[in-house]
């Protein structure tokens, strides 16, 4: 398989894309291109030698995969054969970036490969999960039904963090205007306040307003220079929060900081014994897709206390042993992983205690957004506050002056 280059036009937009795609050679590649729906410019072979689909790999939806692996088992359990049914996926996929991988694991599994390991070369579009998954029902002949089980996950954990998200939209908004209201009376109102002062021998402004005055001159003096320290910052603490120190701070921030902890704590259970569920009902090995959801809860602490776990299973011990008392799992974990054991129903206990804190997790959401809607009342009326005393104070002095307070 050779690296190709490629630019090439989009009819349907009219714009330019440039990407990579791996083929056996320039002819191959061309193909490719055009079962994407792209009309191929130039092709040439890329100095790199991995498969890569350049920036766009990581441009594929959830929603796009989840269509994928419903569309996929269904044809499957239909009869019709593996390629057959990934051509007609991905005629039927509107996203390009995607219906290129999809053209491209055709290829793979043409020259002999299987879908997982087609699948295993896109990291960044098909997860260790989803591989793993794929993998399991090719081995077990279900992968009909692994693709279903897959996409019933995707759903859940896509809805979970379509949740999170959305509960933290409001105070985003909120804060967002607040610092622009901030912005305009500092910058715009306060300054008339000084003019009228500036006359009036004797007089002087109170300290809150002459402080928030010093920060407008400043601002509207060197504003290439505030604007030069909030890009560096911004710059700083994105790489910052990039680094494993980084990711423990902010971690461990979601699991303990008030008011998102128990929510985050929450949604890593309800993730964690999901995608266990979807990996055990599939038939993968126990150490294997602990192994795999470690990495896949998305929490440095929690991938740590796994590992930990891992190896005591690995020594002999069941997994609610292994995770029981560890303060990065809620303690109804072990409990009902010990029940389901203890009964041989691992994974029937697994799916009911995701279902359960999925049902937790909309509960502490709404719990949430109680709480923050006074929360930030607050702040914006001790906001208001500081800026109306800061503008009414030197107007009530004035007419303390003028003689008409007495």
């Amino acid at each position: 398989m050779i690296t190709y280059n490629y630019s090439a036009k989009d009819p349907s937009t009219g714009q330019k894309v440039k990407s990579q795609v791996q083929a056996e050679d320039e002819r191959s590649a061309a193909k490719l291109i055009k079962q994407s729906g792209l009309s191929p410019l130039e092709i040439k072979p890329s100095s790199e030698g991995f498969s890569v689909l350049g920036k766009f790999r990581g441009k594929v939806k959830t929603k796009d995969k989840v269509l994928f692996s419903r569309q996929l088992a269904t044809l499957i359990n239909a009869g019709l054969p593996l390629v057959q049914s990934l051509r007609n996926v991905a005629n039927q996929t509107q996203n390009k970036k995607f219906k290129l991988v999809i053209n491209e694991a055709i290829n793979d599994i043409e020259s002999g490969k299987s879908l997982s390991q087609a699948i295993s070369k896109h990291p960044m579009v098909f997860d260790p999960v989803f591989v793993n998954l794929v993998a399991a029902g090719e081995t077990s002949g279900t992968l009909d039904k692994s693709l279903a089980r897959l996409a019933n996950q995707q759903e859940k954990d896509a809805e979970i963090v379509r949740k999170v998200r959305g509960a933290m939209i409001y105070p985003g908004v909120v804060l967002l205007v607040m610092v622009g209201v901030v912005g305009f009376m500092v910058l715009s109102v306060l300054p008339q306040v000084e003019e009228v002062y500036k006359g009036i021998q004797g007089a002087t402004l109170p300290l809150l307003t002459r402080m928030l005055l010093a920060v407008s001159a400043f601002t509207k003096k060197f504003w290439y220079i505030v604007i030069a320290v909030f890009v560096i910052l911004g710059f700083a603490t994105t790489k910052w929060a990039r680094t494993l120190g980084g990711k423990r701070v902010i971690d461990k921030f979601k699991m303990k900081g008030w008011p998102v902890g128990p929510l985050f704590m929450k949604m890593y259970m309800a993730r964690f014994t999901r995608t266990s569920e979807t990996l055990v009902s599939a038939g993968v090995p126990l150490i294997q897709t602990l192994e795999i959801v470690a990495k896949s809860v998305n929490n440095v602490h929690i991938e740590e206390s796994m590992n930990k776990a891992i190896d005591k299973v690995k020594g002999g011990k069941s997994l609610s042993e292994s995770i029981s008392g560890d303060p990065n799992f809620l303690e109804l974990v072990p409990n009902m992983l010990k029940i389901g054991e203890e009964s041989g129903s691992l994974e029937e206990m697994l799916g009911k205690t995701a279902d359960y804190f999925e049902k937790e997790v909309d509960d502490q959401i709404k719990t949430i957004s109680t709480i923050i809607e006074p929360v930030m009342m607050i702040v914006l009326g001790v906001v208001a506050f500081g800026l109306v005393a800061a503008i009414m104070l030197p107007i009530y002095g004035l007419v303390g002056q003028s003689g008409f307070g007495g």
